[in-house]
């Protein structure tokens, strides 16, 4: 899609002669003035009185004004009620005026200014002086010039920002739809036992990921990574890892090396992340990850903790525990090594993989949930996963209250056995 190509023109700029209008109601006056205004190299138009300058002001001729010399007193409107007058008008380009008075009083130049002149000159019309008012008055139009085309070139690199900011808000817009894409089913029933999941991101994009799929008739693969960092660049290795656990061909799956035979464990797999990020990408990025196996038929579980937060289980009679021993993140230290640990699920236990964004929520004081409060939240929560998870998000939501969430927020949650569901069937 091109952005706006509209054409933003430039303002005008100062020509080199000047035009001047004298207003007084003296002909001799404005005869004088005029033919030293022509030897100033200035273009010259004259009126009578306020009435007539206003007109000549508004009509073709008069859209080339650069200068006002107007007298004070004169019949009808005086100097300061021509000049306020003539400020009113909001004509396009700026003039300078300039009011003539045999008054030296400080109240009058006061009227003067607030009607918005912006010089005086004495009467009798010293000329030398009109030449250096008029010189100084062409410094003034000719630093406005400046600035008009300064602004000017502000609000067309503004208007080319805000045109790649659309473009860009759109492709992140897009962005957010395929990271979606990466996710499976947010919920999903498999057996006696459900998983429900759940992917908040704190920008248009994130680097959260979470997911499962079968490895086996009787395995599923659960999976909660976290790429380090926030934007397009932790978006796009998310969508990298998503592909590489992509369960659509077997032979293209981080978890297999041999697509013939059985997955690889889990801290097999997490040792091969952690070579392709330091040997095939050449980025400063690393990601945690949490990688279990089920047995859906015994419940047991395998699981290999990369530097992400500690699993959680909550048995069936309501005490949560956590499980792992922490680890390297994937992609960060050469020749890590990497755990492997056995836990057993009983029918009815809950399981939760999440990022860190749950614990790191904070409230408006800036204290964080911590793991105390998540499982403290997981301790109350309804048995049904789909429930659960939302429950989780309003407690959230609650914590942070009116701010928005600092981190990406994802989590997995499985109920091993019995389905609620199934119970009431």
């Amino acid at each position: 899609m091109k952005l706006d190509q509209t054409p933003f023109a430039p303002p005008p700029k100062l020509s080199s002669r000047l035009c001047a209008l004298v207003v007084d109601d003296s002909a001799a006056q404005r005869q004088l003035l005029q033919v030293f205004l022509k030897r100033c190299d200035l273009d010259v138009l004259t009126a009578a009185d306020a009435e007539e300058a206003l007109a000549l002001c508004q009509s073709p001729e008069g859209k080339d004004i650069s200068f006002v010399i107007s007298d004070w007193q004169m019949p009808g409107m005086d100097g300061p009620e021509f000049c306020r007058a003539f400020r009113e008008l909001n004509l396009t380009d700026y003039a300078y005026f300039i009011l003539m008075t045999s008054s030296s009083e400080t109240g009058a130049k006061t009227l003067g200014l607030e009607a918005g002149a912006d010089d005086f000159l004495r009467r009798p019309v010293d000329m030398a002086e009109l030449r250096a008012r008029i010189r100084s008055g062409r410094r003034i139009l000719e630093m406005q010039e400046v600035l008009l085309h300064r602004n000017h070139e502000v609000q067309t690199a503004y208007r080319e920002l805000k045109d790649v900011h659309a473009a860009i808000a759109r492709d992140l817009a897009e962005a957010r739809k395929l990271q979606r894409a990466f996710l499976p089913p947010k919920h999903h029933v498999f057996g006696m036992s459900e998983i429900s999941l759940r992917l908040l991101t704190c920008d248009q994009i994130g680097g959260d990921l979470v997911g499962y799929f079968p490895i086996s008739p009787s395995e599923m693969a659960i999976y909660s990574l976290d790429v380090s960092g926030h934007g397009i660049a932790s978006a796009l290795l998310t969508g990298r890892l998503a592909e590489l656990f992509d369960i659509r061909g077997t032979g293209r799956n981080v978890l297999w090396s041999d697509p013939s035979g059985p997955p690889d464990p889990p801290n097999v797999v997490v040792e091969r992340l952690s070579d392709f990020m330091l040997q095939d990408l050449t980025s400063d990025l690393y990601f945690t990850l949490a990688l279990t196996y089920l047995d859906v038929e015994t419940g047991r579980i395998q699981l290999c903790q990369a530097g992400h937060p500690h699993p959680m289980i909550r048995r069936s009679d309501g005490q949560v525990e956590r499980v792992g021993r922490g680890g390297p993140p994937v992609g960060l230290l050469p020749g890590a090594e990497f755990d492997l640990i056995e836990e057993y699920l009983h029918p009815g236990d809950l399981y939760l993989a999440y990022s860190d964004g749950l614990t790191e929520c904070t409230d408006t004081w800036g204290d964080m949930l911590e793991e105390e409060g998540l499982m403290d939240i997981l301790a109350h929560v309804e048995s049904d996963t789909e429930k659960a998870v939302a429950e989780i998000e309003a407690a959230l939501r609650k914590t942070s209250e009116l701010k928005d969430f600092d981190d990406d927020l994802s989590m997995i949650l499985l109920r091993f056995g019995q389905t609620p569901r199934d119970r009431a069937a």
